[in-house]
């Protein structure tokens, strides 16, 4: 692929802003103020998810300017430690990893539009997604303009929040903005761990640059650009977005409460207001199934090259895009919109995510030495690698503690997976 056909690393920034300002930051709120409820616990939150993605995207950075082959967990994997790990990962990436979020948000867009008199429709959802995956389905260049111009839609509509949010007075007398409890006593509860799940889940996204490292130009400085800037720029949003949401709504409504943005707005701007809130937290998730779908294809299409179960998935068009690995997830996407619900879904597909992400930011520990001068290396090395293992272990082992049956579901599909191994012949080329 000549780097006439390849992408900006703004464009790349823009997958990873797109993949991480989905459903998460406008849902989690609710959930979390129900045994969190001071504002600089709240904060704290998501300035550790925020964290935990930066050094996250410290480690895929190396690992992609390292390797600069697309494919992600599957090339770092199976050239680190062993195939059968990165065939597990390309797994459980075409089953759950990238196919279950663009069912979630697909799912999503149908409920927030609801105010509009559509109702949750199966056809709705499946329709975006089939919409999405024609517009993968003939270039790069293509793709990168999509990408572009829903992300910008995204960053408008989020700007547009936090800048009204911040001019105008809450127009409640007693909003959730709290300082009355102790928020040295909450880092110790039990809530608090389950919050950070949350966080954790709305910042899935930040190393999604990596997986398409092959597609960036000048990728020894663009992906590193594109993983930091993105995930800085989203935790900057998501700070400030729940700091909106608890200025213009009170304790009350927001506990428990799924739809928090539309709660906020609904109190400054009454219904009419809410609904159009509503409207573009719908329209900005089509860039978050875009990212997903576009991401998740290239993984399947790094595993398909090298093992022969899978041979059917290689072929590429005239401009070198993995058409037939774009539909696999497509069709897996609109599978699991059908027979799936929202929270299941969620929980499962984020203990995967979580579990995968973190073997691949261990295997920087044991990236063999590269005298490369322009290979990107990690700040903090190896402390970023060591404090992202260990948060991570926690929320892995507590989420399988407290939801044991959709850990156990999400442990499963990696262990059908194996089975699937054996069925198939690798032909990776040694390195």
């Amino acid at each position: 692929m000549n780097a006439t056909t390849k992408i900006s690393w703004k464009t790349a920034t823009a997958l990873v802003v797109s993949n991480m300002v989905g459903t998460g930051v406008f849902t989690s709120l609710g959930y979390q103020l129900l045994d969190v409820q001071n504002t600089t616990s709240i904060i704290l939150l998501w300035l550790i998810g925020g964290i935990l993605a930066l050094f996250g995207a410290f480690s895929y950075a190396q690992l992609g300017t390292h390797f600069k082959q697309s494919g992600g967990d599957y090339i770092f994997l199976s050239r680190i430690f062993h195939p059968v790990l990165g065939y597990l990962t390309s797994w459980a990436s075409l089953v759950v990893g990238f196919s279950a979020p663009v069912a979630i948000a697909a799912i999503a867009m149908t409920q927030y539009l609801a105010p509009f008199g559509i109702q949750e429709s199966n056809m709705l959802a499946i329709s975006v997604i089939l919409l999405v995956g024609v517009m993968h389905s003939f270039s790069i260049k293509q793709s990168g303009r999509f990408q572009n111009v829903t992300t910008v839609i995204k960053l408008a509509f989020v700007l547009v929040l936090i800048g009204v949010g911040i001019a105008y007075t809450p127009a409640i007398s007693t909003n959730a903005i709290s300082f009355r409890t102790s928020w040295t006593q909450e880092l110790t509860t039990p809530g608090f761990a389950v919050s950070l799940i949350y966080v954790t889940y709305a910042y899935t996204g930040w190393n999604v640059a990596a997986y398409i490292v092959g597609e960036i130009k000048d990728a020894q400085r663009g992906l590193p650009r594109a993983l930091i800037l993105g995930s800085i720029l989203v935790t900057i949003l998501y700070v400030l977005l729940q700091l909106i949401f608890l200025k213009h709504a009170s304790l009350e409504q927001l506990g428990g409460n799924v739809e928090v943005a539309t709660i906020a707005f609904s109190n400054l701007f009454e219904t009419s207001g809410s609904r159009w809130v509503s409207f573009f937290i719908a329209v900005q998730l089509v860039a978050t199934i875009s990212g997903y779908i576009w991401a998740g294809s290239r993984v399947t299409h790094a595993m398909a090259k090298e093992h022969s179960l899978w041979k059917a998935l290689r072929p590429v068009n005239s401009l070198g895009i993995p058409v037939r690995t774009v539909w696999a997830h497509v069709f897996i996407s609109i599978a699991l919109t059908l027979t799936g619900t929202f929270e299941q879904i969620l929980l499962y597909t984020g203990f995967v995510l979580q579990l995968m992400s973190t073997l691949a930011v261990a295997s920087v520990l044991f990236l063999k030495k590269d005298k490369s001068a322009d290979n990107f290396k990690s700040p903090f090395y190896p402390y970023a690698q060591y404090i992202f293992i260990v948060f991570s272990g926690w929320i892995l082992a507590y989420t399988l503690y407290d939801r044991p049956t959709e850990s156990l579901i999400g442990l499963g599909i990696i262990a059908a997976g194996l089975v699937t191994y054996f069925f198939s012949k690798s032909e990776m080329k040694s390195e």
